[in-house]
């Protein structure tokens, strides 16, 4: 941000998004690879910004799951790239007409897919944030000011470096994307009121983001990304498929906001399936808050002797489940758990908890899974699969801006189509009301 002023950088992004708007989907998509092209060049200086991020971050005794979401490494950024490579492959929403008919008095009217305008976008330690952003935000004609986290700062500031340059070859505007390098918190409510010049906002982080951008925006704001997840484990599920989904769900990245949280299972199931869940997971350390019914079962399982307990100081795999531990997104290698008496009380248990971002059901009974699938209002709803599949990339989007888990507008992952409008386009021929 070279002008100290907000306003000025709205109205850049404002100017910036009206080129952008008329820009063609090949230009569009030269920007995207040559984007692609940068990071792969300009690895070793990213990585090298990142790393100082990283013990930076260290150092100020950020959380495993924190540091987790602020690492890059050659893997991941060799991701980053691919991933916006992918949303170049993309069919460009932009233009497209749908609903088109002709009126009995001869008008031809139909929908078109517009850009929104200027994004707003508020996130926290997740460098790879800055790229999804910006290719989104680039194949459908809108301009966005992002502000991540202070522990990124540096991350983010080279791969914003290597966006501009790519749009200013690309012959695009570099002020289609641009960052608020300040620290300063007072910025966050400037821009949740810069009603002016930026169309939507987008908060990607904790509950207390999303809650100060819920009460200081003047701008409509796009909430999701909380998620406290469940997975049913019905009496006919196959134990075996059960056991490796809830690992998957759990284990395979436990600090974002798809991974699971928490685990139902059926109570006929419970005495056979909960000890094998629990041999699977411990492997991995993963500790288990299981309800009164459930440590009964596991500790029998797992701790049958004295002789067994964990000595003094060890942590022990499975403890109680505390008052507030059902409301937890755990973000971590901690996973509730708890035995229900059947499908109702599962749904019940998922409408009072659930953050209405990924829920599911393990089952081999059809009725049970579309029962689940038609009563259970979650952004997305699972029949066995993970949770980690609520991903735009995973569900064939490209890249995501956020996880909705609003009802307006756009729900589950944002991706391309998420981040247009549409107008509505009337052709005549001389036609007048009457």
């Amino acid at each position: 941000m070279t002008d100290s002023s907000l306003d000025s950088l709205g109205q850049r992004a404002k100017a910036a998004s009206r080129l952008l708007a008329r820009a063609s989907t090949a230009q569009k998509n030269a920007a995207l690879h040559a984007i692609a092209d940068g990071l792969e060049r300009d690895q070793a200086k990213i990585l090298a910004a990142n790393g100082l991020d990283v013990a930076d971050g260290q150092a100020a005794g950020l959380s495993p799951a924190l540091l987790d979401r602020l690492l890059l490494d050659e893997r991941r950024l060799a991701g980053i790239a691919a991933d916006t490579r992918s949303v170049a492959a993309l069919p460009d929403p932009v233009g497209q007409e749908f609903d088109g008919r002709v009126l009995p008095n001869g008008l031809r009217i139909a929908r078109r897919r517009t850009p929104l305008g200027v994004l707003g976008v508020i996130y926290e330690a997740r460098p790879n944030v800055t790229i999804d952003i910006a290719a989104l935000s680039l194949k459908t004609g809108n301009a966005a000011i992002l502000r991540g986290g202070k522990e990124t700062l540096r991350s983010n500031l080279a791969m914003v470096e290597v966006i501009q340059s790519a749009l200013e070859a690309s012959g695009l505007p570099a002020d289609a994307v641009l960052y608020i390098d300040s620290i300063d918190r007072s910025l966050i409510t400037e821009l949740l009121r810069l009603d002016r010049y930026v169309d939507m906002i987008i908060p990607r982080g904790g509950a207390a983001l999303h809650k100060l951008c819920r009460e200081q925006a003047t701008v409509p704001v796009m909430t999701g990304g909380l998620g406290i997840c469940h997975l049913f484990v019905d009496a006919s599920a196959d134990q075996a498929k059960a056991v490796e989904i809830i690992h998957n769900a759990k284990t395979q990245r436990p600090s974002v906001c798809n991974a699971l949280d928490t685990v139902l299972v059926h109570r006929d199931a419970a005495a056979q399936f909960l000890p094998r869940m629990a041999e699977r997971l411990a492997a991995d350390g993963v500790e288990l808050r299981a309800d009164p019914t459930a440590l009964l079962i596991l500790e029998r399982a797992l701790l049958p002797t004295n002789h067994d307990r964990p000595a003094d100081g060890q942590q022990s795999p499975v403890v109680p489940a505390g008052p507030e531990d059902f409301d937890q997104e755990w973000m971590r290698l901690v996973l509730g758990v708890k035995v229900v008496s059947g499908l109702e009380e599962a749904m019940e248990h998922i409408a009072q908890h659930s953050t209405a971002h990924s829920d599911g059901i393990l089952t081999e009974d059809h009725s049970n899974a579309m029962r689940f699938v038609n009563e259970v209002d979650s952004a997305a709803v699972f029949v066995n699969a993970s949770t980690r599949f609520n991903d735009g990339g995973q569900l064939g989007l490209g890249a995501e801006v956020a996880v909705s888990t609003q009802k307006l507008h756009a729900r589950g992952p944002m991706g391309l189509q998420e981040l247009t409008t549409y107008k509505w386009v009337v052709f005549g021929d001389g036609q007048v009301r009457v």
